[in-house]
């Protein structure tokens, strides 16, 4: 019996996170990439691994772009993310997740997200509301960003380009207050929950991005990718939270001026 994509999306993610939990309590080895916080273990390649197999076999001509790697050309790709967070995940703290994107020439189909220290499944996309455990979430209602947390991280190398901090922080001092929580694909789906107000990145890679807004969007939010001053900013959340940080963005100024954070 052939599995659909939602059935399938939720047992891979499920799986790659318990995996690397696993292998998390064994013990595993730090390797760096980037940098000393681009890091890197041998659950993430594992987890990979679980996911692109299966694939294979379940969705043999389908394309796949695997944070660790895989590549595979396709009519729709699934964009996989076996761990998203991971230097939280190395460093003991439980905000990480697997994450799986389905993109099809259209934009996002689906998107599936497995928190395993909450144990918390997110599924949503293009024809299906999303859930959380299987229980819908609340549509998102249009609120002010004045209102609202904005999920948002800004690499400390990167802090020293205008171009980049300054709409920034434009954008940050409209909000309410900021959290930042390592994991793009754990905040996005708490975006879709209206536990995080919006989300904020300039040019996140495509599996921190794709799986995240299928649920913002399956909840009633809206995803999009503003282009200012060379850079690519990945907004989501409910409607008017998105309008008042592009105008923030385009603007480089704030309508009111930066107040207490919390």
């Amino acid at each position: 019996m052939t599995l659909d994509d939602a059935a399938l999306a939720t047992q891979l993610v499920r799986a790659a996170g318990a995996l690397a939990a696993r292998m998390l309590a064994e013990g595993l080895e730090t390797q760096h990439k980037t940098s000393v916080s681009d890091v890197v273990s041998a659950a993430d390649f594992a987890a990979e691994k679980l996911i692109v197999d299966r694939l294979a076999d379940e969705r043999p001509g389908d394309g796949l772009v695997g944070e660790e790697g895989a590549r595979r050309s396709g009519d729709r790709t699934w964009y996989i993310d076996p761990v998203d967070g991971t230097y939280n995940f190395l460093s003991g703290i439980p905000v990480w997740c697997s994450a799986l994107g389905l993109v099809d020439g259209e934009g996002p189909v689906l998107g599936a997200v497995y928190h395993p220290s909450m144990d918390e499944l997110w599924l949503g996309g293009r024809d299906l509301p999303t859930t959380c455990n299987g229980q819908p979430v609340p549509q998102l209602d249009p609120r002010p960003l004045a209102e609202l947390s904005l999920a948002s991280y800004l690499h400390p190398a990167r802090m020293g380009r205008d171009e980049l901090r300054q709409p920034w922080l434009s954008a940050l001092s409209g909000a309410a207050t900021m959290r930042s929580l390592g994991s793009g694909s754990v905040e996005l789906a708490s975006v879709a929950a209206g536990r995080l107000g919006a989300f904020l990145q300039a040019g996140p890679s495509p599996w921190d991005w794709f799986p995240g807004v299928a649920l913002v969007r399956a909840a009633g939010g809206v995803a999009e990718v503003i282009e200012h001053r060379g850079q690519s900013w990945h907004v989501a959340g409910n409607p008017q939270a998105v309008e008042d940080i592009r105008s923030a963005l385009l603007s480089g100024c704030c309508d009111r001026p930066p107040g207490p954070r919390q």
